[in-house]
């Protein structure tokens, strides 16, 4: 049988990539069998990759159980055969788990970088219990499991082996149309018995990188883009029950949808996306939790269009994709607009009007992306959506006429993304990103440019960007002009990015009017910033450790316009594995002087008040016990005790996390977390003042209105999260997951205090309303799925959620009150059904001949 190429025998010191091994693929007319069994001819005659070498925990030592790799292809895919020899069977281990997670199990996977520019790259990954997962690389995003393909495996098991056999269409992966390529490839595998990561073209942990060390796939030959062409329509019921028990309104609701996504191979480079009305109804329920910070809480993006595929539309950071399709920007400001009760001349009374509905999201019409690389290694990428009209509707309390209240205009989201791959795994991009509203609304425009330089030996870089924000027009439903009109940001960073010890320094100011918002994520402009840091890591064994990270830097910031002291912190820390128990920990230390919070106190501009923060020193760590066992668990804890500052005494925080793991069988597996955080005696902004309230009345005036002194309060601040799920796993292609959350998180303030210019604050003795809090969240999302087709899901989903949020009295810091609250609460319930199926041009057409 062929052997591939030989790695060749000459050293090469351990910040230098291993020399790039090569492997020819072998073209095919008579495609194999998909049934794991590697028994055609076809496989005997296909040259082999072997002689794996180990990066975890030993970097550098050949594999001790042979795995041998064979590829074929033809003129509508690629064949990936591999033969894993193990010890015995008992030492294969081979739990079932859902799409995309790996979980205690064995893996076998294939990486390709189709256009060979050493930055982006496919990889293919099967479990020996036959599960997919599939993941995309990029500068941008790193390791992105959130990509999926449409492709098809099979596993074996065979005397003490197990095969794996993978069939990956053209259609999912994109490359040149020139008459002979070569690809970078590399071939991985797991032995989780043993803990143990090996690939074909040696992968070195100091070497900065992962797709820039991989081997070449050679013998490619007029391969031919196909017509990328599919269309994976869905129609989903819903069922949705809400206990509202008032006369004339329907507790329950039903409702049917139907769309389409479509995928358009444009040419061999580029491919469309596009969603006609998008249902993302059965996406797992957002992670609530009390915000008593100045800035938004940022949510995970469950909605598959939005995290497939965008790796090119994150560069930057300028994307928040939950802007798509977000909670309307008048939202809020409806209950402001509704008639007031009033009294006509004749004494008759008009109770005024209420809100009958008022959406909380905003509905897509449509969302499309177009995106690819060219051979020349340029990446383009298009992104657009357009929202509808929403409205909310009030209704007359006297004689039930309704009206519509517009909360959200007629809406248009562009993003538009250039990047250029250079030599030595370097680039530069260029981002905008467009935000256009039908009417008076402002428009809003961001423009970024980019860039990566790493010197030829891959050991030093730098990195940088200028980013420009512009807004237009006036805020939503007033006569007011947007005040950031323009803004910028820059960073610039250089850093030493290879071998056990590295190092960095970067500097960066955004400036007073930077405002990214509309279609990013801004928690904080007007700021000067700049940082050092340094990493010692050992890779391989020592003593009784698998290998150690470790970590110091001190970060320094100002405010840009006027430019004062924000902030300054000294960090250090670590982290190892155990040789034997593979019990992994850390810990982390921290001290930060007195720091300056003018973001806090929620008044414009920066830089007049501020909350003095006393000087904090903290010490955190976790411990992680091995993942093989059974019975496994994760335990994480921190303290942070500031000084004493004047007659603030006694500040202190302490966060605990428990979270226990236990796997009764290959299909069935259940993980709890309880965590707890306090923190005592905390400083803080306590609410804006509201002239209609007795107690706050008074204070008013002499605080200077809405926009002069804050009222600050000393308060203890306690939350307890409880996660549990379980999850049993039919086959490879059909699962059951349900999760429970329960989040309560109490506020109790103890007394006030004024805040005066230059963080000057005294007491507020008088001040007597009642301002604590408490607020529960409580969500069950329960999962059936069943791929019953490449590409082809059907799922049955139910969710039961409630919230519930207690002021004053009604706020209680007792946890079993909180959680008898939370049962008592109305909760709405929504069980649905979806139905998605996967049509490809390519398998439809009828055949010739």
């Amino acid at each position: 049988m062929a052997q591939a190429q030989e790695k060749p025998a000459a050293a090469t010191s351990a910040t230098t990539p291993a020399p790039k091994r090569q492997l020819q693929a072998v073209r095919i007319s008579t495609p194999p069998k998909l049934d794991g069994l590697l028994d055609e001819a076809v496989w005997q005659s296909a040259p082999i990759a072997t002689k794996f070498t180990e990066l975890e925990p030993t970097p550098g030592r050949l594999e001790k159980y042979p795995t041998e790799v064979r590829v074929l292809y033809d003129d509508n895919a690629i064949y990936v055969g591999a033969i894993m020899h193990d010890m015995s069977q008992d030492s294969i281990l081979r739990e079932l788990s859902n799409r995309d997670n790996i979980g205690n199990s064995d893996w076998f996977g294939v990486f390709f970088d189709t256009y060979n520019d050493h930055l982006n790259g496919y990889e293919f990954i099967v479990t020996s219990g036959g599960v997919q997962v599939d993941l995309r690389q990029s500068p941008a995003n790193g390791e992105d499991d959130s990509w999926n393909a449409v492709w098809d495996s099979r596993t074996a098991l065979r005397g003490n082996n197990w095969v794996a056999e993978l069939r990956i269409p053209y259609s999912a992966i994109r490359f040149s149309k020139a008459p002979e390529q070569v690809w970078g490839m590399n071939f991985g595998r797991q032995r989780r018995a043993s803990r143990q990561k090996f690939f074909w073209n040696e992968v070195k942990p100091q070497v900065s990188g992962f797709v820039n060390q991989w081997g070449e796939l050679t013998g490619l030959r007029d391969l031919k883009p196909p017509l990328r062409l599919s269309l994976t329509p869905y129609v989903s019921a819903y069922v949705n029950h809400y206990p509202f028990n008032e006369q004339g309104k329907q507790n329950m609701s039903t409702s049917f949808n139907g769309g389409a996504d479509v995928k358009w191979g444009i040419n061999e480079s580029f491919t469309l996306d596009a969603t006609l009305v998008p249902d993302f109804g059965q996406v797992q329920s957002d992670n609530q939790v009390l915000n008593l910070s100045p800035f938004e809480v940022q949510y995970n993006e469950n909605r598959a269009f939005f995290t497939e595929g965008t790796e090119l539309f994150n560069k930057g950071n300028l994307f928040y994709s939950r802007r798509v399709g977000a909670t309307p920007v008048g939202f809020g400001g409806v209950s402001g607009q509704l008639r007031p009760r009033r009294r006509d001349s004749d004494g008759s009374l008009h109770k005024g009007e209420f809100i009958v509905q008022n959406p909380g999201v905003t509905r897509l019409l449509n969302a499309t992306k177009v995106s690819g690389r060219t051979s020349k290694g340029l990446g383009i990428g298009v992104f657009n959506a357009i929202s509808n009209d929403v409205y909310a509707t009030v209704q007359d309390s006297t004689d039930g006429a309704r009206r519509d209240v517009l909360t959200q205009p007629l809406s248009n989201y562009n993003i538009v993304v250039l990047d250029q791959s250079l030599k030595n795994n370097s680039y530069v991009s260029l981002i905008n990103t467009n935000v256009t509203r039908a009417g008076a609304t402002y428009d809003a425009n961001v423009t970024s440019a980019l860039f990566r330089l790493a010197n030829k030996k891959n050991s030093y870089a730098m990195n940088g960007g200028v980013v420009y924000s512009n807004r237009r027009g006036k805020f939503f439903g007033t006569s007011d002009e947007v005040s950031d009109r323009d803004g910028y940001k820059y960073y610039l960073g250089f850093n030493k990015i290879s071998g056990n010890f590295t190092w960095g320094a970067d500097h960066g100011i955004e400036s007073h009017s930077y405002n990214p918002n509309d279609l990013g994520l801004l928690f904080g402009n007007n700021n000067i910033s700049q940082s050092l840091y340094a990493n010692y890591n050992i890779y391989k064994p020592f003593w009784k450790l698998n290998k150690l990270r470790s970590y110091a830097s001190i970060s320094h910031s100002l405010l840009q316009r006027p430019t004062l002291y924000q902030d300054m912190g000294f960090y250090a820390g670590g982290n190892t594995t155990f040789t034997k128990n593979f019990l992994t920990l850390g810990v982390d230390l921290s001290a930060i002087p007195t720091t300056r919070d003018y973001y806090d106190p929620r008044r414009a501009p920066l830089g007049r008040y501020y909350v003095r923060k006393p000087a904090v020193t903290g010490l955190s760590g976790f411990i992680s016990s091995d993942y093989r066992k059974k019975f496994a668990y994760d335990i994480s804890g921190g303290v942070r005790l500031f000084a004493a500052d004047g007659d603030r005494t006694g500040r202190r925080s302490i966060a605990f996390t428990l979270s226990p793991r236990y796997r009764a069988s290959n299909q069935l597996s259940f993980v709890y977390a309880l965590s707890m955080e306090r923190n005592q005696n905390q400083i803080g902004y306590a609410g804006g003042l509201d002239g209609s309230l007795p107690y706050d009345n008074g204070f008013l005036t002499s605080f200077g209105g809405r926009e002069g002194d804050v009222l600050l309060g000393r308060r203890n601040v306690t939350t307890f999260t409880n996660t549990a799920t379980g999850t049993f796993t039919f086959t490879n292609r059909m699962s059951f997951n349900i999760r429970l959350r329960h989040y309560v998180s109490n506020v109790h303030y103890r007394d006030f205090s004024r805040l005066h210019p230059d963080g000057v604050e005294t007491p507020e003795p008088t001040y007597s309303r009642n301002r604590d809090n408490t607020f529960n969240a409580f969500n069950i999302d329960a999962v059936y799925s069943w791929w019953f087709a490449p590409g082809s899901q059907v799922s049955i989903v139910w969710k039961n959620a409630s919230a519930s949020f207690f002021e004053a009295n009604a706020a209680t810091p007792l946890y079993f009150d909180n959680l008898n609250n939370t049962i008592n609460t109305p909760h709405n319930n929504n069980v649905s059904v979806k139905v998605l199926y996967y049509l490809d041009y390519l398998a439809l057409r009828p055949r010739r001949g």
